[in-house]
């Protein structure tokens, strides 16, 4: 079932637990919610067990300078409620502590069966940003408290490498929006390394391997802390002949990585999902991204788990990436038909909003949806569409005009994550959907459209300095009134939408 922060307010003795060692992301989820429990009235507990209490300098510094009022403990009293934060209740990193009733509130995948009381989202890059939303829904400015923010801040920052693997658009909105103490975060960012660490880096760039054709590296590293990857990539980015690179870390557990690119033709974060594909999770944004390669999975694809064997999978992956990638850039020549069949829209229910209507005519915005962040600049005859799963696109005036009617349905959206526009100058954020209104697709003069069998990166005419992704069974389509306009259509999407014309 899906959890709201007051369901916890039925109970008197509530104890608050993250997984032992705790990082900074746990304590930060575990400190949020006490500081709401409290506003509310109640006198929480917030504990860690395991066999050490946290010794690492920069989590010292965020418990001393925040007053994270959290206890390390061996024994516990049976609580009313046990509510375990960024973990899960019986998993092997949480000790296992009785209590009548249970709740989970956590952002990694579901290794086991849950309590009633639960809030898992997998897709968020942090459980701080679990909290920040769940903080939200009961209408609860996590801002009004500046270590509250700080720890929010700092626990998405760590838990996503320097904010490399985020992709959620709500991660990126605590990213964007927390009011944290900016001195803090410097000094809890420069405590992170130790000479150990130091030395694991200088040894892992000085043995780093190089692909020339395509301009890679590929390094692995020994077993360190996820931020010591990163900064190894950061590094390695710096080589002139480097514009794309791969550093990794064979765990006891699974596999580590750090992705970062400087070229636009490759995201870092579609690179990331691609070499953990079917092995785990990979994502981030453009320059900078990470994921994760669970072993078992590793071993159930039929490759053995020891160094040999994930050097030559890692190795293997990146340069099946680069040879199997086709790269369309629109609008610079007509393309060849041949080969594409016709096709039209269904008469589909979509919302608009013209761009002049949010923000003045030549001003730069960015629309923030599940899929990714578009900048724009606003001109009065632009529009964005929202598609019937939520997607969103610009188009000119003209374009809309020949391809849907207006209605005067109400709108409703259809997706998952509210989107939003962020003024580029002033940083201010807009929701998109009070000013949407509805349209019907059809008709019109229609596609030419054929199935891809590779993948296939299209550089839109809207947005020339992000290209979108294309995989096996997915469409490329191109207007008929405008055979330079290319761009992509995924599978699930283009069956719901177009028939054969």
């Amino acid at each position: 079932m899906s959890l709201n922060l007051k369901d916890l307010l039925a109970f008197s003795n509530i104890v608050i637990q993250c997984h032992d060692n705790p990082d900074a992301d746990a304590l930060a989820s575990g400190f949020a919610l006490k500081w709401y429990l409290e506003k509310n009235g109640k006198s929480p507990r917030f504990v860690y067990g395991g066999k050490f209490a946290a010794s690492k300098s920069n989590l010292v510094l965020m418990i001393e300078n925040l007053n994270i009022p959290v206890e390390y403990v061996t024994e516990l009293e049976k609580p009313e409620l046990l509510v375990t934060v960024d973990c899960q209740y019986g998993e092997s990193n949480v000790t296992k502590f009785d209590a009548e009733n249970i709740a989970v509130i956590d952002h990694h995948q579901v290794s086991g069966s849950l309590p009633n009381m639960n809030e898992v989202r997998s897709n968020y890059g942090s459980c701080a940003t679990v909290m920040a939303e769940l903080l939200k829904k009961e209408g609860i400015d996590y801002n009004e408290d500046v270590n509250i923010a700080t720890a929010l801040y700092y626990g998405l920052l760590t838990d996503t490498n320097g904010f490399a693997e985020i992709s959620h658009p709500s991660d990126k909105d605590l990213r964007d929006f927390a009011a944290y103490n900016t001195a803090d975060i410097v000094l809890f960012k420069n405590s992170n390394l130790s000479r150990e660490e130091l030395v694991i880096a200088g040894d892992a760039l000085k043995h780093a391997k190089y692909n020339d054709t395509y301009a890679y590296s590929v390094v692995e590293a020994k077993p360190c802390d996820p931020n010591i990857l990163g900064i190894i990539s950061d590094m390695l980015l710096e080589v002139d002949s480097v514009k794309t690179c791969l550093v990794y870390s064979v765990l006891p557990f699974g596999v580590k990585i750090s992705v970062r690119s400087c070229v636009k033709e490759v995201k870092a974060s579609e690179l990331a999902g691609y070499i953990a594909d079917g092995l785990g999770g990979g994502g981030g944004h453009l320059v900078k991204a990470g994921g994760f390669l669970k072993k078992d999975l590793i071993e159930q694809k039929g490759t053995s788990y020891d160094t040999d064997c994930i050097k030559a999978l890692m190795n293997g992956r990146m340069e099946k990436y680069f040879e199997t990638s086709e790269i369309i850039y629109a609008g610079i020549k007509d393309e060849d038909i041949s080969g594409y069949e016709k096709y039209l829209k269904h008469e589909v229910m979509v919302g608009y909003v013209k761009c002049k209507d949010i923000a003045s005519p030549g001003s730069k915005v960015m629309i923030r949806t599940l899929e990714g962040d578009v900048d724009i600049v606003v001109e009065d005859d632009v529009y964005i569409v929202i598609n019937v799963e939520g997607e969103i696109y610009p188009i000119k005036e003209s374009k809309f005009e020949r391809s849907y009617k207006t209605s005067d349905e109400p709108y409703t959206y259809p997706g998952e994550y509210s989107p939003s526009v962020i003024d580029s100058k002033s940083g201010k954020k807009y929701e998109l959907l009070p000013y949407a209104k509805s349209a019907i697709a059809g008709g019109g003069e229609g596609i030419y459209a054929k199935v891809i069998d590779h993948r296939v990166k299209v550089f839109t005419s809207w947005d020339p300095d992000k290209y979108y992704l294309g995989l096996p069974g997915d469409y490329l389509a191109v207007r008929t009134d405008d055979l330079s306009d290319i761009y992509i259509i995924a599978k699930n999407i283009f069956e719901k939408t177009y028939h054969k014309g």
